[in-house]
């Protein structure tokens, strides 16, 4: 559900009095329904794993939704999971990550296809996001997109359940690998 009645803003966003969960992309305000059961599994396998490695390493903080993202005041996103390292969490303010993070997460359901591939990857590519992860529940599969020299995301790695590669590594967290079969079949 969006609203084109009006240019939105992150002062407007922080006006709304109701619990439901929200973005800002491009000026939008777009609501976002409460994920499945199977997507919050998903989201917490890789934010759980995601984590016990960076806190071990002591390489940042990790978050999962919903945590404000601001890139400026008219994109304010959600992602599913954010890593913020140790060198910039100066950019973790009272309300939200006011910046672009080290990594971000997008778990894809077919209703947010087109803004996860699309929209969302445009805007994490435009604001700098060093590494996004499209992470493809029905298929069992993770792509890890990473800035290139001109500022393009570029394959860096992917896997599918499937497909018989289970893991896929981080290039911004060094020597996190994270395994598929963990995410997708937990026990």
């Amino acid at each position: 559900m969006t609203t084109k009645e009006k240019l939105w803003t992150y002062e407007d966003y922080l006006k709304i009095e109701d619990d439901k969960r929200y973005e800002v992309i491009e000026g939008e305000l777009t609501m976002a329904p409460a994920p499945i059961p199977y997507h919050q599994a998903v989201s917490r396998n890789i934010e759980f794993l995601m984590w016990d490695y960076v806190k071990k390493k002591k390489l940042g903080v990790v978050y999962d939704a919903p945590i404000d993202v601001v890139l400026d005041r008219h994109n304010v996103l959600q992602p599913d999971i954010v890593f913020v390292s140790k060198e910039r969490k100066s950019m973790i303010g009272d309300k939200a990550i006011e910046g672009a993070p080290d990594l971000v997460v997008e778990i894809v359901s077919p209703s947010t296809l087109g803004k996860d591939t699309v929209r969302k990857k445009a805007i994490y590519e435009r604001f700098g996001v060093k590494e996004f992860w499209l992470v493809y529940p029905d298929m069992k599969c993770v792509e890890v997109l990473t800035l290139d020299k001109e500022g393009r995301y570029q394959l860096h790695d992917e896997g599918c359940l499937e497909g018989g590669k289970e893991f896929v590594s981080s290039k911004i967290i060094k020597g996190f690998r994270l395994g598929l079969r963990e995410v997708f079949e937990p026990s």
